[in-house]
């Protein structure tokens, strides 16, 4: 696995958080600074989820890795 780094950042109130692989091969995982700490391990946790589950290098829509 690469490189995990996490931002806080204020995000759309709609967001918990996302996650983006970089360039480098590095996952970066964006939690929404409007959450409060339990809302962000909640957002980080299921981010985490995707990675795990190597999201980006299956064949899955957005729709069905969120399902899954």
């Amino acid at each position: 696995m690469s490189n995990i780094i996490v931002r806080i950042i204020d995000l759309p109130c709609t967001v918990r958080g996302y996650t983006a692989l970089d360039d480098e091969g590095d996952y970066n995982i964006y939690l929404n600074a409007r959450l409060n700490p339990q809302q962000q391990e909640k957002a980080y946790n299921h981010e985490m989820r995707h990675i795990t589950r190597d999201d980006w290098n299956d064949a899955k829509t957005v729709q069905m890795a969120e399902y899954m």
